[in-house]
């Protein structure tokens, strides 16, 4: 299967007819099959590469024996093939960050090879060496607790990246913004590392964009948005973005 690399996206478009969905209840039986959502159907998903991500929808899929492989849309009516498990651990905030092997080209791919190849994916083709050395790395650099201060404190921070939690309450995901290069400043300076905070209407209105590095007031508080980042802010105010 061909790729059409434009923007940094390595589109694989699909080479034959691929089966659409019957129905809703089609869609959101398939979708809790392939892990993709629980109880409450997506209708939008992450598709992110080395540079960027974009939103996309899926379409339908094409079958290869017992795999299934996605064909999505991106906004701009672009289509590419992707195995749904890979367009799962797109939706996770650290995805992209520990490249394996060198595979970082193949990541922008959206796997597609998997159904030239008739494979199942990671699982089959080395997903155990990988998964061990990520459960290595992760005990290697398990962090300490820090002690964090208990009022509210200024910080500055680089914006990361924006994405979504799931929300047990809401039939909707939580609108979430990831922070980098966390810092407690002032008279008790403490670095953080990384953080997250609620994507609230009230940073809507700053226009933050990823690479902005900004100073805020707020509270940080010891409550984790995966295995990596550890720590939340909580009502951030007085922002000023810095660059």
């Amino acid at each position: 299967m061909e790729a059409t690399k434009i923007n940094g996206i390595k589109y694989y478009p699909p080479q034959e007819d691929y089966i659409a969905f019957d129905n809703e209840e089609d869609y959101a039986e398939k979708g809790r099959a392939w892990g993709l959502f629980a109880k409450t159907p997506k209708a939008h998903f992450w598709y992110k590469s080395a540079a960027a991500q974009h939103q996309v929808s899926i379409k339908g899929y094409q079958e290869y024996g017992s795999m299934s492989v996605l064909i999505v849309e991106f906004e701009d009516g672009r289509l590419t093939s992707i195995h749904p498990s890979y367009l799962k651990e797109m939706q996770s905030g650290t995805f992209g960050r520990d490249p394996v092997g060198g595979e970082a080209e193949d990541t922008e791919s959206g796997v597609p090879s998997a159904a030239d190849s008739g494979a199942s994916g990671s699982d089959e083709e080395g997903g155990k060496p990988v998964k061990a050395a990520k459960a290595q790395k992760r005990t290697k650099e398990k962090k300490e607790k820090l002690e964090l201060p208990v009022d509210k404190v200024k910080f500055t921070a680089k914006v990361k990246e924006f994405t979504t939690k799931p929300n047990p309450f809401s039939d909707r995901d939580d609108e979430v913004v990831l922070l980098e290069e966390v810092a407690v400043v002032g008279d008790s300076p403490l670095a953080i590392g990384d953080a997250w905070c609620g994507y609230s209407n009230t940073l809507k209105g700053f226009g933050l964009e990823v690479g902005n590095v900004i100073s805020f007031e707020g509270k940080v508080v010891d409550k984790k948005f995966n295995k990596e980042i550890l720590y939340k802010v909580n009502n951030p105010s007085k922002i000023v973005i810095q660059s």
